[in-house]
């Protein structure tokens, strides 16, 4: 007896999910998952609004970098959206007049949840290894760390794990310091 067919999702089929839910396609299989809880939230926004003067917007900063939250991101199947996204301008000079994204990130930046974090380590993480994201962020609001990611030789190397109130430079915005404290909601 042969094995059925697994049916792929399609772009089609994540335009139809309602618009309260964040919505990825995944290895073919569509993923559903409800807009970040309040502590998630505030870690995404605030080191959005941390990183983002001094890379995008160049304010005390070098700049040279789009930051962008929540962006769609279509990486060869898959369809994702991380909570956090940024791109050097030497690489992606406009941004697209297309809803989504094509240009693979130079950083992302996932938030944890109860309900994402097994998707965001063990489905999406290789996913970015392979479509050869350069760094990538991990940040568990709930337990206060930050872990610290660099693609070396298309495998994710821990290069730091930060918590509570440490104050962090890490790549690629090793230019400024980060104060951890700034993205737990208190």
């Amino acid at each position: 007896m042969n094995d059925p067919v697994e049916r792929k999702e399609t772009y089609e089929d994540l335009l139809k999910v309602p618009r309260h839910l964040v919505a990825e396609i995944i290895y073919g299989q569509l993923i559903t998952h409800p807009r970040p809880a309040p502590k998630h939230a505030r870690a995404s926004s605030s080191l959005g609004v941390e990183i983002g003067g001094p890379f995008d917007r160049g304010r005390q900063g070098p700049g040279g970098w789009w930051i962008l939250d929540e962006p769609e991101i279509h990486l060869g199947a898959d369809v994702v959206v991380p909570d956090l996204a940024g791109w050097r301008r030497e690489r992606m000079t406009e941004l697209p007049e297309t809803p989504y994204f094509d240009v693979v990130p130079d950083w992302l930046c996932e938030v944890l949840s109860p309900s994402t974090a097994r998707v965001d380590r063990i489905e999406k993480m290789p996913i970015y290894a392979r479509e050869g994201v350069s760094h990538l962020w991990l940040i568990d609001p709930d337990i206060r760390t930050l872990e610290v990611f660099e693609l070396r030789e298309g495998n994710w190397t821990l290069i730091g794990a930060f918590e509570n109130d440490n104050r962090v430079s890490a790549a690629p915005f090793a230019e400024i310091e980060l104060e951890l404290t700034s993205l737990w909601a208190d």
